[in-house]
């Protein structure tokens, strides 16, 4: 019997879940160059032929990485967005209530989307094409926010939403404690009023 039959029911995924674990934390505070096969496995106490057997390449396990960042990261918005589903502002509000949180944690190392990207230049990689459909969601779902506004330019403003949070993304280390959520707060809110103040001033 091979080895991979003798395993128990569930102990696959189990095995999988850690390789997983290990390789994002590893690559979340060291870099995706910079950590190889051979420290995850280490880390993660498994072979080198399970980490290949539940993931082909360590592009694979770069992607796993991504998606599983990709799936807290829309499953605590999808969280908060269904607390206010009749209050676009108030929805933004509380968005930015906790990206703030999340930035101002003292081990905050930057959104590993934008983080993957500036690694891998190369516009066909399958980690940059994931880093790419990530923030390509975040502008969709700023702009569906954007239209319950009454603004001018929804999408010129679900633009600058996403700006701003990607800037608070990479800015973690310029923050001062506590800092975070009101900045991103009030700069939010002028962008709101200014984008208000305009359709106003078309419809005079």
């Amino acid at each position: 019997m091979s080895r991979i039959a003798s395993i128990p029911a569930g102990q696959g995924a189990d095995v999988r879940n850690r390789i997983l674990e290990t390789a994002s934390e590893l690559f979340y505070k060291q870099g995706v160059r910079a950590v190889g096969v051979d420290l995850v496995v280490e880390k993660a106490g498994v072979a080198k032929t399970s980490l290949y057997r539940h993931f082909g390449t360590k592009d694979d396990l770069v992607a796993a990485f991504l998606e599983r960042e990709d799936r807290d990261f829309w499953g605590q918005w999808d969280s908060v967005a269904a607390q206010h589903q009749d209050n676009a502002r108030a929805e933004l509000d509380a968005h930015l209530g906790w990206i703030g949180e999340r930035v101002g944690r003292p081990h905050y190392r930057g959104c590993p989307q934008i983080n993957v990207a500036a690694e891998f230049p190369e516009t066909d990689h399958p980690a940059r094409k994931i880093a790419e459909a990530h923030k390509r969601e975040m502008r969709r779902r700023l702009k569906v926010i954007a239209e319950r506004l009454d603004v001018a330019a929804p999408h010129e403003l679900a633009g600058q939403l996403a700006v701003l949070i990607n800037g608070a993304f990479v800015s973690s280390q310029i923050f001062e404690s506590g800092e975070a959520t009101p900045l991103l707060r009030r700069a939010a809110e002028a962008l709101i009023s200014a984008g208000e103040a305009s359709r106003s001033g078309r419809r005079q």
